[in-house]
């Protein structure tokens, strides 16, 4: 999985709502989120931008994502939508929920932790940052996606989290974008029409930390303890605590195991 990706190879590969997005590769960049922002005013429709390597790649509350050319798949999508922006709480489920099907289908038996990780193994994966600009008629998402596919020392070295890397895979880089693109395009389009609340059952049945005790952190400080069960219709996660059950919506809330 060390060769680029050809635009062509991935639009020969794209099927259904696929088919309608514009395919980028370059060899570096800063951030594709940031390059696809910085276009969102003047795009025609959607675009994946993917980068063979990004220099400063972000993650979720101005985290930095690490990365290496040759151990990352690192790419955007970005995406209109004619929700508002109260409407796309529980994008990131969405998302998470298509990822894990096109792993899934690729043989790699991932589960999702709530709101925005890809899970192998109780390691990090994959992650995912979100951001919108606004358009006349509606909303744009970039949605970065970041997956590792190797663990090379200089770059683990640098996780400063628990990280998993892809197996060995009989796909080809090409291959598993295309998987993940075709995946995420119709996820997207149905969430524009309905929203969270069909992914919820489909999360639900991947979340990793069902019926474990977890600590719930804001802005990285422990503000409450209990137990997670699983997501509403809403996209809010539910944790039971001492103090009767809570529903939990993203911002810069997270999660870590208790005791962790």
């Amino acid at each position: 999985m060390t060769s680029l990706p050809s635009p062509q190879q991935l639009s020969a590969l794209a099927t259904g709502a696929a088919r309608q997005v514009a395919i980028e590769i370059v060899a570096e960049t800063g951030s594709t989120n940031a390059d696809l922002m910085a276009r969102a005013a003047s795009l025609a429709g959607p675009v994946l931008l993917m980068a063979g390597m990004q220099t400063a790649g972000r993650g979720r509350a101005g985290r930095t994502w690490h990365s290496a050319a040759g151990a990352s798949l690192t790419f955007s999508l970005a995406w209109k939508f004619k929700r508002t922006l109260p409407q796309l709480v529980g994008l990131p489920l969405a998302v998470g929920v298509a990822i894990a099907d096109a792993l899934h289908g690729c043989g790699v038996d991932v589960r999702l932790k709530w709101p925005n990780d890809v899970l192998l193994d109780e390691r990090k994966l994959a992650g995912i940052l979100i951001e919108t600009a606004t358009a006349p008629d509606g909303l744009w998402a970039v949605i970065g996606i970041g997956i590792n596919l190797a663990l090379p020392q200089t770059l683990a070295g640098r996780i400063d989290s628990p990280a998993a890397a892809l197996p060995p895979l009989r796909a080809t880089r090409t291959e598993l974008l295309a998987a993940l693109l075709n995946s995420l395009a119709p996820a997207l389009s149905g969430f524009d029409v309905t929203g969270v609340a069909p992914f919820a059952e489909r999360w639900n049945a991947l979340h990793a930390w069902r019926g474990q005790p977890v600590t719930v952190l804001d802005q990285g400080q422990a503000r409450q303890q209990g137990i997670a069960m699983g997501v509403d219709d809403t996209g809010r996660l539910l944790i039971d605590t001492a103090a009767g059950q809570v529903a939990l919506l993203s911002g810069d809330v997270s999660l870590r195991r208790a005791g962790a």
